[in-house]
């Protein structure tokens, strides 16, 4: 057998040689990714910023005008919480004023109707006739007195009581030494005070020295 009818064989450095030969390379952003370096191999560059004391002082600045801002409101709302109040108080003491006086004007109408009762009771009592007449007279009477006080308006003492300018008012003079000084010995006309505060009528009495 002669050396051409042979197999042709490749030697194993041979094969090594062109294996290695088919492998591509590792390209230089590989390599670079895998130094941890950026491929043109400078650093990133850091980005300005501004001045942090100027942020700061522009935050102080913008917090005290807020604060001022709300002590002005602060301020006004109290002025205005004071002024409501006190309107409110106002309007309270009106309201009561008005009703009082409305009250007493009313009940000053009914007045002369109670006397007009008291005076034929007493003429009824000294008769003595009419019994039932005097019985109906005293039920009426007790009505209108009772009203008269839930209403708030009751009779002023007078007989026995000192003389008192701001309840009485005296349409006689007696001397008499059985009484004290301004003590009252009669009365006239009965008085009448609301609440114990507002007169509506003076009672009219008789003073004795």
């Amino acid at each position: 057998m002669s050396a051409k009818d042979l197999p042709e064989m490749n030697q194993p450095g041979d094969s090594m040689a062109a294996d290695s030969g088919t492998e591509s390379s590792p390209n230089r952003e590989e390599v670079a990714q895998a130094d941890g370096k950026p491929e043109n191999g400078a650093g990133g560059s850091e980005t300005a910023g501004g001045d942090p004391g100027e942020s700061v002082d522009a935050l102080k600045q913008a917090l005290q005008q807020k604060e001022n801002e709300i002590g002005e409101l602060t301020d006004r709302l109290q002025r205005l919480a004071a002024e409501y109040d006190n309107f409110r108080k106002r309007t309270s003491r009106e309201k009561e004023k008005l009703y009082s006086d409305s009250l007493c004007d009313v009940v000053s109408r009914f007045l002369p109707v109670v006397d007009n009762l008291e005076r034929a009771v007493s003429a009824a009592s000294e008769t003595g006739d009419g019994k039932s007449l005097q019985e109906g007279i005293n039920m009426i009477f007790r009505q209108m007195t009772d009203i008269l006080e839930k209403m708030g308006v009751k009779p002023i003492e007078a007989v026995g009581k000192t003389f008192d300018p701001e309840l009485h008012n005296a349409v006689m003079h007696v001397e008499d030494e059985n009484y004290g000084a301004g003590e009252i010995v009669e009365e006239f006309q009965k008085g009448y005070i609301y609440k114990d505060q507002t007169v509506i009528r003076h009672s009219m009495v008789k003073v004795a020295n």
